[in-house]
């Protein structure tokens, strides 16, 4: 019976032994993936920042009449390019 007995705690400290390393590998790989998830978090936190304070000023800066200068500029452009090609078609 006393044989049995050790032969039964050696293998239960084996099993423990084992399964406390896994536990410990497994702790260190969670925090290291929790490291790596915040400073995931901290950037783009930091890239929300900047999109807000690039919006901020450009709504500052923009005003309508300068908004309405663009519009006007971009429609120039698509004019002036539909204009060009129904000029060629009537040179032709």
């Amino acid at each position: 019976m006393e044989n049995a007995q050790e032969i039964l705690v050696v293998f239960l400290s084996t099993a423990l032994a084992i399964f406390l390393l896994l536990s410990i590998i497994l702790l260190v790989i969670c925090i290291k993936i929790a490291n790596h998830i915040k400073r995931i978090s901290e950037k783009a936190e930091l890239i929300t920042d900047k999109a807000e304070n690039i919006a901020e000023f450009v709504s500052k800066a923009a005003t309508p009449l300068a908004m309405g200068k663009i519009i006007t500029s971009i429609t120039e452009v698509f004019r002036g390019r539909t204009g060009k090609k129904k000029r060629r078609g009537n040179d032709e």
